[in-house]
């Protein structure tokens, strides 16, 4: 390695990395570059990782760092210096759409996945100069659209490589599903999303939050408890309706949030769950002919609503939160991993690899 050259986790094709040097690009007045220190895995990782659309690829988007170089008008603008310790965000948006002006970049049509002239963290080709704009690599071109959060000293890389997935957990649970005392939550699916979820309700005070699993997820519906879930159900040994109607006094859930990889059906099995009035959030991508409960949704007259990433206010949240140092985090950082385990890594979030996880971090140095 030389002092122009950076070392990648680079995805040749689907299901193939391949660790490659690549040049360092220079810096511009409007960007800079991040010296990374970890990234995290998300589930989403997996399926880029067996789809053609992306080849060839640096993945991770889940960045943590500091920062190596940066050009003068980018310490303008975003307010930082070389040296600081930051976590981005995935989105690169545009700035001046109506989403972007009133603070909702999210749903920018830059930072959409089915955008094809999208630049986004994780999922830019390498020929999209210049190139480097993924996390499992030791530098990163650092975008004159880069959106930065501060990091505090005492938040170790492993954790804060969890910014942007605890973020979705407050974005969804909290600012979105409104959690608050006295209110029943009950989340599907025990992963590092719905684990995020329940971290964020019981920051928000939730009075029960119930987190779902199978009877294979023990591990993980414990480490749900610690994070401060007041029961679990695993739904192929119990009635599950029965045990919300009781742990709630017969009202029902005021949001149910549905975290899971399964099928569509599921949504049915989560609209059962809420009061009259309630509200579901779906997270996920769900491609089946299972037909709808609308008679219940119109009946109840609960809210079915679509939820997807996060906001500024919410990653802040989950760093705060991190800073605190008030809970277990640790219990959901299972691995850390190198470069050369990336492949790896990712079969094991996919479910190839049968070893058991729940967030796993590549440190590029390491």
């Amino acid at each position: 390695m030389s002092a122009h050259s950076t070392l990648a986790a680079v995805m040749l094709s689907p299901r193939q990395t391949e660790l490659r040097e690549l040049p360092i690009p220079d810096v511009p007045t409007d960007a800079g570059l991040l010296r990374v220190v970890a990234t995290g895995i998300c589930g989403s990782d997996w399926g880029k990782y067996l789809s053609d659309k992306f080849s060839p690829c640096i993945l991770g988007h889940e960045i943590v760092g500091t920062i190596e170089k940066l050009g003068q008008a980018a310490a303008y603008r975003w307010g930082v210096k070389e040296g600081d310790y930051v976590a981005l965000e995935e989105y690169l948006p545009c700035g001046h759409c109506d989403y972007c002006r009133t603070g909702e970049y999210r749903s920018c049509l830059e930072t959409d996945h089915f955008n094809p002239k999208g630049v986004r963290y994780g999922s830019t080709p390498l020929t999209v100069a210049p190139g480097l704009f993924g996390g499992y690599s030791q530098y990163l071109y650092m975008h004159p659209r880069t959106i930065i959060h501060r990091l505090p000293a005492n938040i170790p890389p492993h954790i804060a490589a969890m910014a942007l997935p605890l973020g979705n957990g407050f974005q969804w649970a909290y600012m979105d599903g409104h959690a608050a005392p006295g209110k029943t939550i009950v989340i599907l699916g025990p992963g590092q999303q719905g684990l995020s979820c329940t971290l964020a309700a019981k920051v928000a005070g939730a009075e029960n939050i119930i987190v779902i699993g199978l009877a294979r997820d023990k591990n993980r519906l414990e480490t749900a408890k610690n994070l401060g879930a007041t029961h679990t159900i695993a739904i192929d040994e119990e009635d599950v309706i029965a045990r919300v109607k009781d742990i709630s006094g017969g009202s029902m859930a005021d949001l149910v949030i549905e975290s899971t990889s399964a099928g569509p059906e599921i949504i049915n099995g989560g609209i059962a769950l809420l009061k009259k009035r309630g509200t579901m959030l779906c997270t996920a991508w769900k491609k089946s002919a299972v037909p709808l409960d609308l008679d219940r949704l119109i009946r109840y007259q609960a809210s079915l609503t679509g939820v997807r990433g996060h906001s500024f206010d919410a990653v802040e949240l989950a760093i705060d939160t991190m800073k605190s140092g008030r809970y277990p985090l640790d219990l959901i950082s299972t691995h850390v991993v190198g470069l050369s385990e990336v492949d790896r890594a990712l079969k094991i979030v996919g479910g190839e690899d049968k070893e058991p996880a729940i967030h796993i971090t590549v440190e590029p140095w390491q």
